[in-house]
C-alpha cells in the first residue's frame, strides 16, 4: 500500500509540474521545454526574471504570461530568435546561450489588452483553431493578458432571437456574413454577406470554447461582447419595443438602439446574458461601444442609458469591468460621469496619433477619462491594409509622457488596438516592450537589438536599411493624421488625380520615395547571405514591395502628365511601364504566402461544409477586399477599397484589369480626340455655352467608367488561387531593384 500510495504521488507531483508554459515551448520547438525551467512564484509585482541553473534557462515570472514575456525576451536579446506571425516557431539552439547576469524586469502597467473588434472580420474571419492556438502563443510571448474574446458572438444572439420570437429566416436577415460581423457587432449594419448557415453556429461556438480554454489556461481574462441594447431596426413592429431608429451608416440599414427606459430592456438585457453564460461562461470585463460612429442624440439621456447597461452587467458578475473603446465621440463624458472608478476602462484607441487622454492632439480631451481607468493603444493599422507604415517617435514620445501628465494617474497598462494583424511586426515588437522598459530610449537605440533579434545576427548593412526606414516611413510626424499606411497606387480606383486610395484615409505624403527605395537597395544587397533566413525573406519581400509601389505612384503621376500634355507617344511607353510595374509586384508577392490572395481564400473556403458554403465563405473574402458593400455602399457609402490589399492574384486579376482598361479608355480618347470641348467653335450643342462652362471643358477630362460594373463579377467568381509560394523571394527581388533605375544615393540615416 505505501508502495502505491507513493507512486500516486510521484505520478500527482508529476501532474502539478506541467504548466501551459512547457506545451507553448513545445509548440515552439519541439524538445525545448527541457531547456528552459520555470518558476511561477507569489508577487504584487508585475515582473519577469531571467536566470541560469546549470545549462538551463531560468524564466521567473507572477503570471503565466509575464513568463512567457521573459522567454519572448530571452529569445530576442540572448538566443537572436523573433518569433512573430510570420515566423511562430524555430529551431532553437542545441545548447541555449547563458544568462551571465540574472536580468529582471517589473512594471505597473497590469493590463495588456488586444484586438479591436475590426481585427475578427478583416484578419480573422476565416481562422481555424491550427491557426488561433498560434495567434494566442503570440499573445502570451507579446505580454498580452487581457483579450477581446467575440469569437461566436452571433451564437449568442440567434439563441437569444429565437426565444424573443424571431424565426431562423429573420435571423439570418439580421445577423451578418463572416466577413461583416464585426460591424454588425458594433451596430453598423444588418445582414450583409449572410445569411449564416446553421453549420456556422455550432462551428464558431465549439471554436470559441476552445479559444476561452487556452486563454484562461495561460491566466488570460478574455474580454466578452457584453450587451449595449441593440435590436433588429424591425423591433419596433415586431415586438413592440421602444427603439430608437439606427439611421444608415455608409448606405447601410443600422440596427436599432432599445431604450433605456423600455420596460422590457432588463428583460432583453438579462435574455442576452443568460445566452452568453450558458455558452461561455461568465466574464470578468465585457466590452461594450453603445451609439459607436453616430452623432448625439437630444432624446437619448446618456447617463441613464449608460447605467442601465452598466446594472445589467453587474447583475451577471458583481465585480466585472466595462471596456468601452475611445473612439471620436465615445465614451460620451455625460454617460460616465456618475460611473465608479474601477467600473469602467476605456481603450484610448489611438494614443500614437489622437490621444484622446489629455496632451495635444485633434481628439484631446481637457480632462481625460477623469475618474476611470484607461489604456494606452496602439491602433496602427486601418483596413487591414498592407504597407510599411509607424509613428515611432510620436509612440515613445506620447508614452513617455504617460510618466509625469497628471491626467495618466489611472493609466493601467496598453493595448494594441489594430484593424488588422499581421503586418509591420516591428511596431508591435516596440509596443510589447513598452511596459517593460522604464527609461525613455530612442528609435535609434532600440532598432539595434530589434536587428539582431529579427535576423539572428550583428550586420551593420541590415542596420543601415533600417535606419533609413525608421527615419522615413517608419516615423510619420504628428500632426499627419492619415490613417494606416500610405496606400499603394496600384489599389485605387483609377482617374487622372488619384491620390487617396480609399475615403477617411487621410493619407498625406511625409517620406520621400527614394528614401524606401534606397533602404531596399541595401537590404537587398546582402540577399544572398541570408537566403533561407525566414524573418530576413519576409522583409526583403516586404520592403521591395513598398519601394516599388511607392515608384509606382511616381510612374502613375508621369503617366497621366503626358495624357495632360496629350503626349500620345510617351503615354504608350509609360503607361506599359506602369503596367509592368503592377505585374511585377504581382510576381514579387507570389514568393510569400503572406502576400497571396489564395491564403485567405482557402482559409474561407476550407471552413465551408458544402460547396454553397464554401462559396459564401470566398465571396465573403472577396467583396470584403473589394467594393466591401454592395453598389450603393461601396460608391455612394465610400466604403469600396476601404480593405485594398497588395496581394498577388488580387493585382494580377482586379487591380491590372481596372488600370488596363482605365489607359486604355485614355488612349483612345486621345488617339480619337474626343475631349468633350469639340464643338466649342462650332455652334451645336455648345452655341450657348458660357465663357466659364466653355473654360472648364477646355480642361481634361478622364473618361466616366462604371467601376463597379467591372468590379462585381470578380467578386462573384471561384477560380482557385492558391497560398503556396510560387519563385524564389531572393531572385524577385533582385530582378525588381534591377528594374527600377538607380537614384542618387542620399546620405545614410542613424551613423553613429
Amino acid at each position: 500500500m505505501r508502495i502505491l500510495l507513493s507512486l500516486l504521488f510521484l505520478v500527482l507531483s508529476t501532474v502539478s509540474v506541467a504548466n501551459p508554459i512547457d506545451d507553448m515551448l513545445e509548440r515552439i520547438d519541439k524538445g525545448a521545454k527541457a531547456k528552459f525551467k520555470i518558476e511561477k512564484v507569489d508577487s504584487k509585482k508585475d515582473f519577469f526574471e531571467l536566470d541560469q541553473k546549470g545549462n538551463r534557462v531560468v524564466v521567473r515570472g507572477n503570471t503565466w504570461v509575464n513568463i512567457a514575456s521573459g522567454i519572448n525576451w530571452y529569445l530576442k536579446y540572448y538566443a537572436g530568435v523573433q518569433l512573430t506571425w510570420n515566423n511562430p516557431t524555430a529551431k532553437l539552439p542545441a545548447v541555449m546561450p547563458r544568462v551571465t547576469k540574472k536580468e529582471r524586469h517589473e512594471t505597473d502597467l497590469t493590463l495588456r489588452y488586444d484586438f479591436n473588434y475590426c481585427t475578427f472580420s478583416y484578419s480573422m474571419a476565416f481562422w481555424d483553431w491550427k491557426r488561433w492556438e498560434q495567434e494566442i502563443d503570440w499573445m502570451a510571448l507579446h505580454g498580452v493578458n487581457l483579450p477581446l474574446a467575440i469569437v461566436g458572438e452571433e451564437c449568442v444572439w440567434r439563441n437569444m432571437l429565437l426565444r424573443l420570437g424571431y424565426s431562423e429566416e429573420e435571423v439570418g436577415r439580421f445577423i451578418a456574413g463572416p466577413a461583416f460581423l464585426a460591424w454588425w457587432e458594433m451596430n453598423n449594419l444588418e445582414g450583409w454577406g449572410g445569411p449564416l448557415p446553421l453549420s456556422w453556429y455550432s462551428q464558431q461556438e465549439a471554436l470559441q470554447k476552445k479559444i476561452l480554454a487556452r486563454m484562461k489556461e495561460l491566466g488570460m481574462h478574455p474580454v466578452l461582447p457584453g450587451y449595449c441594447g441593440m435590436m433588429p431596426h424591425d423591433a419596433k413592429e415586431k415586438l413592440g419595443l421602444n427603439v430608437t431608429d439606427g439611421g444608415l451608416w455608409n448606405g447601410y440599414v443600422r440596427p436599432s438602439n432599445l431604450s433605456a427606459t423600455d420596460k422590457r430592456f432588463d428583460e432583453i438585457a438579462d435574455i442576452y446574458y443568460d445566452e452568453l453564460t450558458k455558452l461561455f461562461g461568465k466574464a470578468e470585463y465585457y466590452s461594450m461601444d453603445p451609439f459607436h460612429e453616430s452623432n448625439d442624440d437630444a432624446s437619448i439621456d446618456y447617463a441613464e442609458a449608460g447605467q442601465k447597461l452598466m446594472d445589467a452587467m453587474k447583475r451577471v458578475n458583481k465585480n466585472a469591468t466595462w471596456v468601452i473603446q475611445g473612439w471620436t465621440e465615445n465614451p460620451r463624458p455625460q454617460m460616465i460621469k456618475g460611473m465608479n472608478n474601477g467600473d469602467l476602462l476605456v481603450l484610448d484607441l489611438f494614443s500614437e496619433c489622437r490621444p484622446m487622454w489629455g496632451i495635444p492632439s485633434i481628439w484631446k480631451r481637457e480632462k481625460g477619462y477623469e475618474q476611470h481607468d484607461w489604456l494606452f493603444c496602439l491602433l496602427e493599422n486601418f483596413g487591414a491594409n498592407n504597407g510599411l507604415h509607424g509613428r515611432m517617435d510620436q509612440l515613445l514620445h506620447n508614452f513617455f509622457l504617460t510618466k509625469t501628465n497628471p491626467l495618466a494617474k489611472q493609466l493601467k497598462g496598453i493595448g494594441f488596438t489594430m484593424e488588422g494583424s499581421e503586418n509591420n511586426p516591428v511596431m508591435f515588437e516596440l509596443m510589447s516592450e513598452l511596459p517593460w522598459r522604464n527609461e525613455p530610449f530612442t528609435k535609434e537605440q532600440w532598432i539595434k537589438g530589434y536587428v539582431k533579434a529579427r535576423y539572428g545576427v550583428d550586420d551593420p548593412v541590415l542596420l543601415e536599411a533600417w535606419n533609413i526606414l525608421i527615419n522615413s516611413i517608419y516615423n510619420c510626424p504628428m500632426g499627419n493624421n492619415q490613417q494606416g499606411p500610405h496606400e499603394s497606387i496600384f489599389c485605387g480606383r483609377p482617374s487622372l488625380n488619384n491620390f487617396q486610395v480609399k475615403s477617411w484615409s487621410k493619407m498625406r505624403n511625409y517620406y520621400d520615395p527614394a528614401d524606401t527605395k534606397r533602404a531596399a537597395e541595401v537590404f537587398a544587397s546582402v540577399a544572398d547571405k541570408y537566403r533561407g533566413n525566414n524573418n530576413y525573406e519576409y522583409d526583403l519581400v516586404d520592403i521591395v514591395r513598398q519601394a516599388l509601389a511607392d515608384q509606382g505612384r511616381r510612374q502613375y503621376l508621369t503617366t497621366i502628365a503626358d495624357y495632360n500634355a496629350f503626349s500620345r507617344g510617351e503615354f504608350d511607353v509609360d503607361a506599359k511601364r506602369f503596367l509592368e510595374m503592377l505585374l511585377l509586384q504581382d510576381e514579387l508577392l507570389a514568393t510569400r504566402s503572406e502576400f497571396r490572395l489564395g491564403t485567405r481564400t482557402e482559409q474561407a473556403r476550407n471552413l465551408g461544409n458544402t460547396l454553397e458554403e464554401k462559396n459564401l465563405y470566398e465571396w465573403n473574402a472577396r467583396v470584403q477586399i473589394t467594393t466591401w458593400g454592395n453598389r450603393v455602399c461601396a460608391d455612394q457609402g465610400g466604403l469600396r477599397d476601404y480593405a485594398n490589399k497588395e496581394w498577388q492574384g488580387l493585382l494580377k486579376d482586379f487591380y491590372y484589369v481596372r488600370w488596363a482598361t482605365y489607359f486604355k479608355a485614355l488612349a483612345d480618347q486621345m488617339r480619337d480626340n474626343t475631349q468633350p470641348n469639340e464643338d466649342a467653335l462650332g455652334g451645336g450643342v455648345n452655341a450657348n455655352k458660357t465663357e466659364s462652362e466653355l473654360f472648364s471643358m477646355a480642361l481634361p477630362k478622364g473618361p466616366e467608367i462604371d467601376w463597379y460594373a467591372i468590379e462585381e463579377p470578380w467578386t462573384l467568381r471561384h477560380d482557385e488561387y492558391s497560398s503556396k509560394p510560387a519563385g524564389d523571394p531572393i531572385e524577385m527581388a533582385k530582378k525588381v531593384m534591377k528594374y527600377l533605375k538607380p537614384l542618387p544615393s542620399p546620405p545614410p540615416y542613424g551613423r553613429e
